[in-house]
């Protein structure tokens, strides 16, 4: 069952504009930067939504960009800010909250909402996807297009090594025994499995060190911990599944082209975004399951993905106008054919209570497990000078996997250099 999300004019549209011919003539225009970081058309999904929004809304116009990845989109909307032609609103990463606020880009939802009733549409998220985009007991950030880092499995593969292909790893340990003997079954031409250490190494670093009972920030922004003995032990697991188990190529593997890699079953086992779900799912023509990603003490995954922000520059109009908006496309029945279409999380309870979703998931259970997941989730790493202090942790992962430093070496020249960055914001 999918949700078709490109409509024709509707009729109560149609009305509207009959009745009030001013609404189209003369609407608020609303600018909105948006980025992609996973597989599939949904540029064409987006379009959709903006179309069958201004079709009931014909008051409001919405001028949605694609901008690149995250980090593109962050460049664009602060450079247009610079311009002095802001937009009114964009989705960026959840984690550059403290940079927006450092910036003074943004204003609080709280500070918009003038009901009782929108006050209950702000609490009705996930909490989890909730604390990066909170600050002080203020709400800055919607969830929109939000994540938990999944592990993918080729049940045939499995099948092929003599595993049980209905059993995921459990533990890390299991997925280096399974990922060897997925290697040694295939006479080496299939990798056991690939975690991505481009585009986003930090935040699948984040994940092994949870899984080993390691938080790697404060809550408020200000300090790392990434020297800590967890998170080294953490590393030197991500490392040993290539130099000790060899169930994993040594070197970078690519953020860009891994659900490329396990669609053409180079690799038995991923762990990528649920954001890929639909895509994986539509292209794979192999049996595959989804589950949450293996533990060490326990379960965990730091959340992900992007949240609505509202800009700081655009008029109380524009506010209120980029409000309704954002409403509507985080309205249950959207917010179930969002994930339906695309893979990411319905951000609210009740999109799982949609008769859409129900059916989805009693059809398709892994559309399931990042939200049950969420169970064991964290915040995604997130600080002041957070480019910064992710590019030292970038740059560490990366030369412990390519053999440049030992874990220890590289995180403890990642801690230096956060600590560094952070300095003049420790309290």
């Amino acid at each position: 069952m999918r949700a078709r999300l490109s409509f024709p004019l509707t009729a109560l549209a149609a009305g509207l504009l009959a009745a009030n011919p001013a609404l189209a003539d003369d609407p608020v225009e609303l600018t909105l930067y948006y980025p992609i970081a996973v597989g599939g058309a949904l540029t064409d999904v987006i379009d959709g939504l903006v179309d069958q929004f201004e079709a009931e809304h014909p008051e409001i116009a919405v001028d949605a960009i694609y901008a690149g990845n995250y980090d593109d989109t962050r460049v664009r909307a602060m450079s247009a800010i610079e311009a002095g032609d802001a937009p009114q609103l964009s989705v960026l990463f959840s984690i550059d909250l403290y940079e927006l606020l450092e910036q003074d880009a943004i204003i609080a939802f709280d500070e918009v909402i003038e009901t009782d009733e929108e006050r209950e549409w702000l609490d009705g998220f996930y909490p989890g996807l909730m604390e990066n985009g909170q600050v002080d007991g203020m709400t800055y950030g919607i969830p929109f297009q939000r994540s938990t880092i999944v592990l993918y499995w080729n049940k045939d593969a499995f099948e092929a090594a003599g595993l049980d292909p209905e059993t995921p790893p459990e533990t890390w340990d299991d997925m280096a025994r399974m990922g060897a003997a997925v290697r040694e079954a295939s006479n080496g031409d299939q990798w056991g499995v690939m975690v991505p250490s481009t585009g986003y190494p930090y935040w699948m670093f984040q994940a092994f060190a949870f899984q080993n009972g390691h938080r790697l920030m404060s809550e408020d922004g200000t300090e790392v911990y990434f020297d800590d003995p967890a998170a080294i032990e953490a590393l030197e697991y991500w490392v040993s599944l290539a130099t000790v188990h060899d169930a994993m190529p040594d070197g970078a593997i690519e953020w860009g082209t891994l659900r490329q890699n396990f669609i053409e079953q180079s690799t038995a086992m991923i762990w990528h975004t649920t954001g890929n779900l639909t895509a994986v799912r539509n292209e794979a023509d192999f049996a595959f399951g989804v589950a949450m990603l293996p533990m060490k003490t326990q379960r965990g995954s730091p959340t992900g993905g992007g949240n609505f922000y509202l800009f700081k520059d655009a008029s109380e109009e524009e506010q209120r106008a980029a409000m309704t908006f954002i409403r509507w496309m985080t309205d249950p029945e959207r917010a179930a054919a969002w994930s339906i279409e695309t893979g990411y999380m319905g951000v609210s309870p009740a999109a799982y209570e949609t008769e859409a979703l129900r059916d989805y998931i009693e059809q398709f259970p892994p559309a399931a497990v990042a939200r049950d997941q969420l169970e064991h989730g964290t915040a995604e790493l997130s600080t002041y000078q957070g480019g910064r202090v992710r590019r030292a942790l970038d740059n560490a992962v990366q030369a412990a996997l390519t053999g440049q430093m030992t874990p220890a070496e590289a995180l403890a020249q990642a801690q230096a250099e956060a600590d560094a960055a952070l300095r003049r914001y420790a309290r």
